[in-house]
């Protein structure tokens, strides 16, 4: 019943209105992570030919006139808000890894489907990458990545990048993403009785995402199912990371080794005794990862400055 489109649309909007709610008290606890890392934050909006997205832009102390930039896409599944939930790493990656960064506001299904989202997206990117000059960043030095259904968007910006020839990403993060719709939520397994995704959230989802079951072998859907077979060499260098009890890990997994394959695997980092949106409730485990991506971002930023000097 939940797979049918207009019931998993229903059931989306009412836990979008849920999420609303709740949205003032997720946003305190976020901000009260990290105390070390304030932020110094400003907004704008990104135009896009899908809707305007609005973004939370956070700058790095020190010096430097014009910081590379990172681009962060939320987690919830392509239909939850959540911008403020990613607001410590954010903080902790321009703080760590001395780069702006962008937090984007994306356009959420069921309102607005699949391509619609990973259109928007792309065109933030492209954005983001052309507009540096004014907005006091590099748009040359750039990164994208995210977590959960952002994590899949990242992935998708990437594929459109080297589809299109550009922009150039210098490190694509994918924090535990979802990258196989065409397996059905109900048979994909996780390592514990009761994970926290579950397999009707996965319905919802799904079919509020893409609402077409043929249509989700699409590439920029389903990178990590079988239909697509597509040479990825010259894509964005990937960091993927998979915490060991998640519902998604298989598919994450499989992902890593194709990119193994195409000479675009920085790393694959598993999050031992972890389960999904583990950096939300995990402060320990979310420091130790949010430092390993820190890391990566460095030396991808300090590698292109070096080649553009």
């Amino acid at each position: 019943m939940l797979g049918r489109p207009r019931v998993a649309a229903a059931v989306a909007r009412a836990m979008q209105g849920l999420a609303a709610l709740s949205a003032r008290g997720a946003a305190r606890r976020g901000a009260a992570r990290f105390p070390e890392f304030p932020g110094d934050t400003s907004e704008l909006v990104i135009p896009t030919s899908v809707a305007p997205a609005p973004a939370v832009v956070y700058r790095p102390g020190g010096g430097e006139p014009r910081p590379p930039v990172h681009v962060n896409f939320h987690g919830g599944g392509f239909v939850l808000p959540g911008v403020w939930l990613d607001d410590p790493l954010c903080r902790y990656l321009a703080a760590e890894a001395g780069a702006v960064v962008v937090n984007v506001d994306y356009a959420l299904a069921p309102r607005h489907r699949f391509p619609a989202p990973c259109r928007q997206v792309f065109e933030v990117v492209q954005w983001v990458a052309g507009h540096g000059a004014e907005h006091g960043w590099d748009g040359g030095r750039l990164t994208v990545g995210g977590q959960s259904a952002g994590g899949a968007l990242a992935a998708a910006v990437a594929r459109q990048a080297l589809e299109r020839g550009g922009p150039a990403i210098a490190v694509q993060v994918l924090n535990y993403p979802p990258l196989d719709l065409v397996t059905p939520p109900g048979e994909k397994s996780a390592a514990i009785a009761r994970p926290m995704l579950r397999p009707w959230m996965g319905e919802v989802f799904d079919a509020s995402y893409v609402p077409d079951p043929a249509v989700r072998a699409d590439r920029l859907v389903s990178p990590a199912g079988p239909a697509d077979t597509a040479d990825l060499g010259g894509i964005a260098p990937a960091l993927v990371i998979t915490p060991e009890y998640d519902r998604l890990r298989a598919e994450g997994v499989r992902y890593a080794e194709r990119l193994r394959r195409a000479g675009a695997l920085l790393e694959h980092r598993e999050v031992p005794r972890a389960d999904h949106a583990y950096d939300l409730s995990d402060a320990r485990a979310a420091r130790e990862v949010y430092a390993l991506i820190a890391a990566h971002l460095r030396r991808a930023f300090r590698d292109g400055r070096e080649e553009g000097a």
